[in-house]
C-alpha cells in the first residue's frame, strides 16, 4: 500500500504554492506550519518573507489567502496578528485520511518507508562477561532497543551489534582459578536458569580474586595465563569459552525478562576484533594520525588537555604492547565501515564516556574510515537516579542488580493489575503484570530525553494517572473493551459526518503519527515518541468523556466514532511496540 500523505503535509504543500504565487522567488521558502490552539493550523513562514522583500507582513498575508485553494482538504484561512495565518481544516479531510490509515493492509498506518535507505549499526547493550548486570546496564539496553526499532520502521537496514567486555587482564585469574578447580561450571541438570549461571560464576569470581589476592604464586601463574590468552594458546580459550557461554545464558535471560530479542550472531565482543589491532595500530602509525610517545602509541588533540595543561593523548597501544580499549573501538570501526558497509555508526553508551568516543570518533576521521558520507553519532544516556536524586544503589551502597530491579517492578504491577482486574485468570495476571511492569520500566526510561538523568520511583512508574505506560496501556484495553461491547457493529468512517471538537482534536493528532515517527527516528529521539502517544492517550480520554461511541445519535455516528477509537488504539499499539511496549488487549 503507498503511503499516505499527511494532513499538514498537504497544507505545507498547498501554502508553498501560494507563496511562489504571490511572490515568486519565495519558490521553495518554508511556510512553517506548526499545530496550533487558536485553529488546526498555524503558519508563521510570512514574517520572515515580508521582511526580506521589505513588504508589509499583513498585506502580503492578505495576497498568500487569496492564492489558497480552499474546498476539499483547507476549509479556511485568515490572517492574524502581524501576518500569521490561521487554518482550518474540513471535517471530511481528516476523516478521509484516517480511512487511508485505517485501510493500510501493512499494519504501517500509511506510514512511508525510506525510498534509499542507508545502513547503520546500532551498538548497544553491552554487558560484561562473567559479571551481573546492574541498574546502569539498563539504559543502553532499552534506548538501543528502540532506536532498532524505529529505525528499521522507517526502512533504515539495520545491524545490530552487542559489543561485551569479554577480553582482558581479568580473565587471567578467572580461567587460572578453573584449570585448577575444573568443575567449578558443572551444572547438575540439563536446562540451567540465567540465575544460577550467574551465581556459578560469582561464587567463581570472588574465590579466584580472594585466592589472586592473596597466593602471590597464584597471581603469577594467572598473569601468564593471561600471556596465554592473548597469544591464542587453544587450551586456555576453550576456558575462556566457557565463560562466554555461562555468561550467555545469564544474559539472555536477562534480556528475555527486559522482552527484548538479542541475537547470538549480533554479540561480536571486543574479542571478535583481536586479529585486527595490529594492523589497526599499523595504519595509524603508518599514516601519522598516531605517534609513539614514550614507548606508546598516542593520538594527540589540540583541545584535550590534562588538569596541567599538557595534552592528553588517546593510547591505542600502551608501551608494553598491550592494547586499550581505544584499539578494539578502532577496529570494530573499521569492520563497520568497510565490511558491513554502514553509512552510521550509533553508539548507545553513558555519557561519561564521551570524550573517549569523541577522541576515537577523530581518529577514525582523520584516518578516513570516517567522512562526510560515513558518520559516527555516540546517542550518550544519563545517569539512573534513586528517588533522592543520588546515582541509584542499594541501602547497603552497593549498585542495583538489574533481576532484582525488573522482578519488584513486574511484582508492583501485578498488583496494580490485580486491583482492577475483573475477569482475569492468575495465568493472566502473571503475565499481564510483566507486560505491565517491564513496559512501566522502559516508558520511564524512554519519555525522558536521553542524556538527561532520571529518577527510578517505581510507585510513579506504575502509576495509573499521569505520563506512565500503565495509563497508555490502560487507554489501548479500554478501546478493546468498547469495540468487544459493539459487538456487530463494526468501525466505519463517515466522511460526510461533522464532527465535534474532541473528535477533531484526536484525529489530527493521530494523523500526526507518521511524521513523529520520521522525526524521532531521524534524531534518535525515542521520548518524542512517548510524548506523542501520551498525548493520544490524553486526547482519547478527553473524547471519550465527551462524545459517547455505542450510545451516539445515530447508526452512523456509532460507526464513525467506533472507527475513531480503533484507528487510535492501532496507533498506541504501533507506537508502543516502536517503545518495545506491549498492550494488552484486556487490563
Amino acid at each position: 500500500m503507498a503511503s499516505v500523505t499527511s494532513l499538514s503535509d498537504s497544507v505545507q504543500q498547498q501554502l508553498a504554492s501560494a507563496l511562489s504565487a504571490t511572490v515568486p522567488e519565495a519558490a521553495g521558502a518554508d511556510p512553517l506550519l506548526r499545530r496550533s490552539d487558536r485553529a488546526d493550523f498555524q503558519a508563521n513562514g510570512i514574517l520572515a518573507l515580508a521582511k526580506k522583500a521589505k513588504a508589509n507582513p499583513r498585506e502580503l498575508a492578505t495576497q498568500v489567502v487569496s492564492q489558497v485553494v480552499t474546498g476539499d482538504v483547507i476549509k479556511e484561512v485568515e490572517v492574524s496578528g502581524p501576518g500569521f495565518l490561521n487554518i482550518t481544516i474540513t471535517d471530511k479531510a481528516i476523516t478521509e485520511n484516517l480511512a487511508a490509515r485505517y485501510a493500510d493492509e501493512t499494519g504501517r498506518l500509511g506510514v512511508p518507508s525510506a525510498a534509499n535507505p542507508g545502513t547503520t549499526v546500532i551498538d548497544y547493550a553491552q554487558p560484561n562477561v562473567a559479571k551481573e548486570m546492574h541498574v546502569g546496564h539498563l539504559r543502553s539496553a532499552v534506548i538501543g532497543d528502540s532506536a532498532v526499532q524505529l529505525l528499521e520502521f522507517t526502512g533504515e537496514n539495520v545491524v545490530r551489534r552487542h559489543h561485551i567486555g569479554d577480553w582482558g587482564t581479568q580473565f587471567g585469574m578467572l580461567i587460572q582459578y578453573l584449570d585448577e578447580h575444573p568443575h567449578e561450571l558443572d551444572h547438575k541438570a540439563a536446562q540451567v536458569t540465567g540465575e544460577e549461571a550467574m551465581s556459578n560464576l560469582d561464587r567463581l569470581y570472588k574465590a579466584a580474586r580472594k585466592l589472586f589476592d592473596s597466593d602471590e604464586e597464584f597471581k603469577t601463574r594467572a598473569r601468564r595465563r593471561v600471556v596465554d590468552l592473548q597469544s591464542g594458546d587453544p587450551h586456555t580459550l576453550a576456558m575462556w569459552q566457557k565463560f562466554v557461554d555461562e555468561s550467555k545464558i545469564y544474559f539472555f535471560s536477562v534480556f528475555e525478562k527486559l522482552d527484548m530479542e538479542i541475537r547470538d550472531p549480533d554479540i561480536v565482543g571486543e574479542s571478535g576484533y583481536n586479529d585486527m589491532l595490529a594492523e589497526t595500530c599499523r595504519l595509524l602509525e603508518e599514516s601519522g594520525v598516531a605517534v609513539r610517545s614514550e614507548g606508546a602509541l598516542c593520538v594527540f588533540f589540540e583541545d584535550v588537555k590534562g588538569p596541567d595543561g599538557n595534552p592528553v593523548p588517546l593510547i591505542v597501544q600502551k608501551s608494553d604492547g598491550g592494547y586499550g580499549y581505544a584499539a578494539t573501538d578502532l577496529s570494530a570501526i573499521r569492520d563497520r565501515v568497510f565490511n558491513l558497509k554502514a553509512n552510521t555508526l550509533l553508539y548507545v553508551v553513558d555519557a561519561r564516556q564521551g570524550l573517549h568516543f569523541k577522541m576515537v570518533f577523530e581518529t577514525a576521521r582523520r584516518a578516513g574510515w570516517l567522512n562526510d558520507d560515513v558518520k559516527a553519532f555516540q546517542l550518550a544516556f544519563g545517569t539512573v537516579l534513586g528517588k533522592d536524586g543520588k546515582p541509584f544503589k542499594t541501602r547497603e551502597g552497593e549498585t542495583v542488580r538489574l533481576v532484582d530491579l525488573l522482578d519488584e517492578a513486574i511484582e508492583r504491577a501485578s498488583a496494580v493489575v490485580r486491583e482492577k482486574a475483573q475477569d482475569l485468570s492468575e495465568e493472566e495476571i502473571a503475565e499481564r503484570g510483566a507486560q505491565v511492569g517491564i513496559g512501566a520500566v522502559k516508558y520511564a526510561d524512554l519519555s525522558t530525553s536521553a542524556i538527561r538523568d532520571y529518577k527510578f520511583d517505581l510507585d510513579q512508574m506504575v502509576s495509573l494517572n499521569g505520563d506512565t505506560s500503565v495509563y497508555l496501556q490502560y487507554a489501548y484495553a479500554r478501546i478493546q473493551s468498547i469495540l468487544r461491547k459493539a459487538g456487530e457493529v463494526r468501525p466505519a468512517a463517515h466522511p460526510e459526518l461533522a464532527l465535534a471538537q474532541a473528535e477533531r482534536a484526536l484525529g489530527l493528532h493521530v494523523d500526526a503519527f507518521a511524521e513523529t515517527v520520521a522525526e524521532a527516528a531521524s534524531e534518535y529521539a525515542p521520548h518524542k515518541l512517548a510524548a506523542y502517544l501520551y498525548q493520544l492517550a490524553s486526547l482519547y480520554t478527553s473524547f471519550y468523556d465527551k462524545c459517547p461511541v455505542l450510545k451516539a445519535e445515530t447508526p452512523e455516528q456509532v460507526e464513525n466514532r467506533l472507527f475513531l477509537c480503533d484507528v487510535t488504539a492501532r496507533t498506541l499499539h504501533r507506537g508502543m511496540a516502536l517503545l518495545g511496549i506491549r498492550t494488552p488487549e484486556k487490563l
